[in-house]
């Protein structure tokens, strides 16, 4: 259910303010001063930048600090139905997404305190994360950058307990430049002088390479995957493996491989922030760790109801090649154990390199419908998607909407139950947990 009165501020402002981004830390730090720089009272930060894997890395973050037994502040972004998701404050027993009256008393502060200046929605929304995650008592916070790095406007915080880059590809090049190693420059600006850095899996040697260097010209003491730290399967469990030794854990609750290095990151990056994570919390983190819209399993909801009788349904808000890429990796897991024909429902906005992503399911999607994105004025229309899905070699159909793909499944399907994968985008991740009745909690 949608809380009114944080949303209505919301909706207020983007009515007073610019959409979307304006790279620089000018306005920020000016807003932030004349709030009294509550940026400067957290606890210790856990900043998270990077192409794909932050939020997982988030997820896996809160988990194991819950898990033993600490309190923990959370920021995510974008959120996927209600913008309370982009808060989580630390409360016993497990954080809990922001009340809506705190959370409108506190964006009434920040425009108050802007005072009608210039500054972006964004901007005024990463205030209040200061000014929640200072006023209210928590041992960590784990803070994720909105885009970039070097310019976003969560890298206001001199001091990160750590500083985490997770794995880079191309994306939002119109802001971070149309090269990887470029990418990787802005990326690496939220390392701080002195101040520790774990480097997540690299797919790129360039990325990886002006990570490192960067991080070995500002003195940080750095940690990177597969030189330091790494995880790997044996025998049905997830193996971390570091200077301190092994660690035995259970599979992942998050499925897909790419999720041991995500989990391996995150562990990582709690030891380096300097907080100590027994056997027992890592097993029980990696039981319980959730992030909605990434390979989220669906398994009951208004949507699911009008699939084919038996169906598996996934869904996954990943947006780009290298999202793409590892989908389809989970995907064909999935498919060694349990053989079943694969259907897309895919919607996709305009600023997403859509062949791409696409091209990771040849030989592996039987079909893909494709769908407007109610929840974006970026959308790609579903006629055009599907044009790019074809380019990519895929069989393709757009039609109007995630229940009508659904019902025409249903009443075409003869075969075993499908597989059927819906996402492209968190958007429209997020209006498909909306339809289906099942928000993030």
């Amino acid at each position: 259910m949608t809380t009114l009165a944080a949303d209505r501020a919301i909706e207020h402002l983007m009515t007073l303010h610019p959409k979307g981004f304006d790279l620089s830390l000018d306005r920020i730090t000016r807003l932030l001063e004349r709030l009294g720089n509550p940026q400067d009272r957290l606890p210790p930060v856990i900043h998270i930048a990077g192409t794909n894997g932050k939020g997982s890395c988030a997820a896996f973050a809160r988990a194991l600090l819950e898990a033993a037994g600490h309190l923990v502040h959370v920021h995510t972004s974008p959120h996927l139905v209600n913008w309370h998701e982009r808060y989580r404050l630390a409360a016993e027993g497990g954080g809990k997404l922001v009340d809506d009256h705190v959370f409108a008393e506190a964006i009434a502060r920040v425009a108050k305190a802007n005072g009608g200046q210039k500054i972006t929605v964004f901007e005024i929304l990463t205030a209040v994360t200061f000014i929640l995650f200072s006023e209210h008592p928590a041992e960590a916070a784990i803070i994720e950058v909105g885009l970039g790095g070097r310019f976003d406007a969560t890298n206001v915080i001199e001091r990160p307990a750590v500083s985490v880059i997770m794995p880079i590809s191309m994306d939002h090049e119109a802001y971070l430049g149309d090269r990887v190693e470029l990418i990787a420059a802005e990326k690496a600006g939220i390392m701080k002088r002195g101040c520790p850095v774990v480097i997540g899996a690299q797919e790129s040697e360039t990325a990886l390479e002006v990570l490192i260097e960067t991080a070995e010209r500002l003195d940080c003491p750095t940690v990177v995957y597969g030189q330091d730290f790494l995880a790997f399967e044996e025998n049905g469990r997830m193996v971390y493996q570091d200077e301190d030794g092994l660690m035995d854990l259970p599979l992942p609750r998050l499925p897909g491989r790419h999720q041991f290095a995500n989990a391996a990151a995150a562990i990582a990056a709690v030891k380096a922030a300097g907080f100590e994570i027994g056997h027992r919390a890592a097993e029980k983190a990696m039981a319980q760790v959730a992030w909605p819209a990434r390979m989220q399993k669906l398994s009951q909801g208004r949507l699911v109801d009008l699939a084919p009788k038996g169906s598996e349904i996934w869904l996954d808000g990943g947006h780009n090649p290298g999202a793409g890429v590892v989908i389809a990796e989970a995907l064909a897991e999935q498919e060694e154990k349990n053989p079943r024909p694969l259907i897309l429902i895919s919607g996709m906005i305009n600023t997403k390199d859509q062949s791409g992503y696409f091209s990771a399911f040849k030989g592996l999607a039987r079909h893909v419908y494709t769908v407007p994105v109610s929840k974006s004025d970026a959308g790609v229309p579903n006629d055009e998607l599907a044009l790019r899905a074809t380019e990519a070699g895929l069989s393709a159909e757009p039609v109007s909407s995630v229940a009508s793909a659904l019902m025409l499944l249903r009443d075409s399907w003869d075969g075993p139950a499908p597989r059927i994968l819906i996402g492209g985008s968190l958007y429209f991740a997020g209006a498909v947990l909306d339809e289906n009745g099942t928000p993030p909690t």
